[in-house]
């Protein structure tokens, strides 16, 4: 891998280390102002609201810039929504202020990897980001569930800043001034992200309309870009097939934590835990997947979504410690093995039909909706009145099914397209070797 590779892991690495254990620290800011369970569980599809809001304008702004100054100017509106946690906004305005960070920073942290490495080395690279992503889920939850835990939150506290009365008086309130720090040494790292040398595309604009009418202009765009890559014989089964992965897999790292309180009696803490270890699972299953899978056998791993969701339906019936942490690094481990030949299969269709940074913008915004209709569909189960187990009951039933009708649905265009899918999985193989 080219040296600029790291830098840009580095990077990924500390934003999204401080990512996952700001939304421990929010579970607990929550569950300590005594917010009712829905509004946790809203955590998820808050944070991708600006994903889907902002997804026609974000991927052009990547390709606008150089992708490293893109980085920062997005890890510095995370930080201005950690700041707007501590000084007195409610907690899920706040954290979607964190996602609109998140959502600025998607774009050019994949975008940067079609334009830095060849074809050839897009699936080890994407075995890397989404190892090192998943090293950093691990590490973050840990990191949040001890920042408000008792040890580490007492230490924090005890820090006094001569004359200034910061209004940090709660474990959560100082797990999340200590994330500032980290978000912090990922903008350090941002700043010696090199210029990768490809031509930027810059915003189109008409001098003689005003911000918003240029703006809105982008909309057309974004739409067309959607519509092509989903009209993309490869681009819509990869498209539609990582979209309900990280739909399901954005609302598992708080199910798990709603599933360990009820079924092992864990708190913010010891659940944390947890959810590491389905993230050990993913990191196995994409480091597995990036030394067998080739591009143009991608679409063979589609029936490890089926097993996904019935593996979530088998989650209920789990209440001994040891059973759990095998079948939660089955589970992530199907969706890691899942995921990384299915992102590579479609950043290469995507780069070579209108860009990266629309590319990304395009996949941000099926997979965030999808994790945002899906978080819904949780969050609303159990403001109705459904027990934690009826509600992870009724999720897999939907990511299963779905995932099924997926399968079924490629199978029926491959029947129907076969040469143009050969003919494109060819390609792919060619740009594999090449």
């Amino acid at each position: 891998m080219k040296r600029g590779f790291y830098t840009i892991m580095s990077a990924q690495f500390f934003s999204s280390l401080a990512d996952n254990a700001l939304f421990v620290a929010a579970v607990e800011l929550l569950r300590a102002e005594g917010a009712p369970e829905w509004q946790r569980a809203a955590l998820v599809p808050m944070f991708a609201l600006f994903y889907v809001v902002l997804a026609p304008f974000v991927g052009a702004f990547a390709d606008a810039l150089p992708k490293g100054k893109v980085m920062f100017i997005s890890n510095a509106i995370k930080v201005v929504g950690c700041l707007m946690m501590l000084f007195g906004s409610h907690p899920l305005m706040a954290y979607a202020v964190v996602g609109l960070g998140a959502a600025a920073y998607s774009p050019a942290k994949y975008g940067i990897l079609t334009e830095l490495l060849p074809a050839s080395q897009l699936v080890k690279a994407n075995g890397w980001i989404e190892g090192l992503t998943i090293a950093s889920i691990i590490l973050g939850v840990l990191l949040g569930g001890q920042l408000v835990g008792q040890h580490l939150s007492v230490l924090l506290l005890s820090i006094d800043i001569p004359l200034i009365d910061t209004g940090v008086d709660t474990a959560a309130e100082s797990a999340i001034a200590a994330l500032i720090l980290v978000y912090m040494v990922a903008a350090w790292f941002n700043t010696r992200i090199p210029h990768t040398g490809v031509e930027m595309r810059p915003l189109r604009t008409d001098p003689s309309r005003n911000v918003l009418a240029n703006t809105l202009a982008l909309l057309p765009d974004f739409w067309a870009c959607n519509n092509r890559l989903w009209r993309d014989k490869l681009g819509q089964i990869s498209l539609s097939t990582t979209t309900l992965f990280w739909g399901a897999g954005g609302n598992l790292k708080f199910i798990v934590l709603a599933w360990a309180a009820v079924a092992l009696g864990y708190n913010t803490t010891q659940a944390s835990a947890l959810t590491g270890v389905v993230a050990i699972g993913t990191a196995v299953g994409a480091v597995v997947a990036s030394m067998r899978m080739r591009l143009d056998a991608a679409t063979k791993v589609i029936p490890l979504g089926i097993a996904m969701g019935l593996l979530l339906i088998l989650m209920v019936f789990i209440n001994n410690i040891w059973l759990a942490i095998p079948f939660l690094i089955l589970l992530g481990g199907l969706g890691g093995y899942l995921v990384v030949p299915m992102n590579a299969l479609l950043q290469h269709r995507g780069h070579n039909l209108m860009g990266a940074g629309r590319s990304i913008a395009v996949q941000n915004f099926n997979e965030q909706a999808c994790i945002l209709g899906l978080g819904a569909f949780y969050s609303l189960s159990l403001k109705l009145g459904l027990s934690v187990f009826g509600a992870i009951t009724a999720f897999g039933l939907v990511v299963a099914g779905t995932m099924w009708l997926i399968r079924r649905w490629h199978i029926s265009n491959c029947h129907r397209h076969r040469e143009e899918v050969e003919h494109l999985l060819h390609i792919a193989r060619q740009d594999h070797h090449h």
